[in-house]
């Protein structure tokens, strides 16, 4: 098959930089099978029978497979890289082509969801936002969503998307571990900036939400009731709707460079933090 010309029908997507591990086997954007386990630091001694009782469930082979996906992180070091180097061993011995996922935007896609009563079965991949809809002002009819992956000392893997009901999230900021305090005053202070009417009609806090809750609590005061603050754990089928939308789009990566997203201090955090 060349896999630069045909549309992609059957995926994987595994991802393990969580506690969650999870996994997916997707056909035209449609879920067949997923598992969903709380492995903690036991990742790779679950991950090949999970990819395997999935693809059994689903009714297929992976010869039968059309593409991996992959989460990337960021999240914890060592988790990330085994589903990373399980994903690399799998495309290049069956000569699949593979696309690096973000963890964070599996985690606000699966949130957002969650926390709007959303099934998945109302999504479909499709082609990303039109260019007018990413500027960084005027999301009257969009929501925020902040995915938050706890990194300790008061930081956290973050990023920040947009959505709509019915519509995959949309980045507007890249991910990055950053201090959550920092990381809420400049959203604060984006969300000042915008008049009343042009403000998002939610803003969304999903992931690991519970330790950092005091804190996100301090834009109660800004949002009032359009603050929403979720615990969330990743869950294989968003990871797999993400996927596909990469795989319709195009965005492959070379299977002998791909590497995890660890994500670094920006340098004024990281001399504040010391």
């Amino acid at each position: 098959m060349n896999h630069t010309q045909q549309p992609r029908q059957r995926l994987l997507a595994l991802d393990t930089s969580t506690s969650i591990l999870s996994v997916a086997v997707m056909e035209d954007g449609k879920l067949l099978a997923e598992r969903n386990i709380r492995a903690e630091r036991n990742h790779s001694a679950y991950l090949v029978t999970a990819i395997e009782e999935a693809l059994a469930e689903a009714g297929l082979d992976k010869k039968e497979l059309d593409g991996i996906a992959v989460g990337v992180g960021p999240g914890s070091y060592t988790g990330v890289r085994i589903a990373v180097t399980t994903a690399k061993t799998l495309a290049w011995s069956l000569q699949l082509p593979v696309s690096a996922v973000s963890s964070l935007a599996a985690i606000a896609f699966g949130g957002f969801a969650a926390g709007t009563g959303q099934a998945a079965e109302q999504f479909s991949p499709a082609c990303p936002a039109p260019a007018e809809m990413t500027a960084s002002v005027g999301y009257s009819a969009e929501h925020w969503i902040i995915p938050l992956v706890d990194a300790r000392r008061g930081q956290a893997y973050t990023a920040l998307f947009s959505a709509a009901e019915g519509r995959v999230p949309y980045r507007i900021e890249p991910d990055a571990i950053r201090l959550v305090a920092d990381w809420l005053g400049e959203l604060a202070r984006r969300l000042e900036a915008l008049p009343p009417e042009q403000r998002p009609a939610g803003v969304w806090f999903v992931g690991d939400t519970a330790i950092h809750a005091a804190t996100l609590e301090s834009l109660r005061s800004l949002l009032g009731e359009a603050l929403h603050i979720c615990e969330y754990e990743l869950e294989a089928v968003w990871l797999g709707l993400v996927g596909s939308e990469q795989f319709l789009q195009g965005a492959y990566d070379d299977v002998h460079t791909l590497e995890p997203n660890y994500t670094q201090l920006a340098e004024a955090e990281a001399k504040k933090l010391r």
